[in-house]
C-alpha cells in the first residue's frame, strides 16, 4: 500500500513539472521566433541597402559621367590616335608581348 502512494505522488508531482517545462519550452520558442523574425527583416533591409549601393556605383561609374568629368573638370580631352606614339624595342629578350 505504502508503494501506491509513494508512486502516486511520484505522478502527482512530475505532471505539474511536465506542463511547467512545456510552458517553458512554448515561451523558448516564441521568443526565438522573433529573433528570426527580426533578423529576416534585418536581412531585407540589408539586401535593399546593398541594391541601392550597387545601383549607386552603377551611375557613379558610368563612361559617360567619367568622360564628363574629365572633360568639364579636369579639362582633359581624347588623345587623337595620330598622337599616339608606338615604341618598340627589338632584339634582347622575349617578354611575351
Amino acid at each position: 500500500m505504502k508503494r501506491l502512494y509513494v508512486l502516486l505522488y511520484v505522478v502527482v508531482l512530475t505532471i505539474p513539472i511536465f506542463l511547467g517545462l512545456n510552458a517553458w519550452q512554448s515561451a523558448r520558442y516564441i521568443s526565438l521566433e522573433r529573433e528570426i523574425n527580426r533578423l529576416e527583416d534585418a536581412q531585407v533591409e540589408w539586401v535593399e541597402s546593398n541594391k541601392r549601393l550597387i545601383a549607386g556605383i552603377a551611375v557613379l561609374s558610368s563612361p559617360e559621367r567619367i568622360e564628363h568629368i574629365a572633360q568639364k573638370d579636369l579639362q582633359l580631352s581624347r588623345i587623337q590616335p595620330e598622337d599616339v606614339l608606338l615604341v618598340r624595342i627589338e632584339g634582347g629578350k622575349e617578354r611575351g608581348f
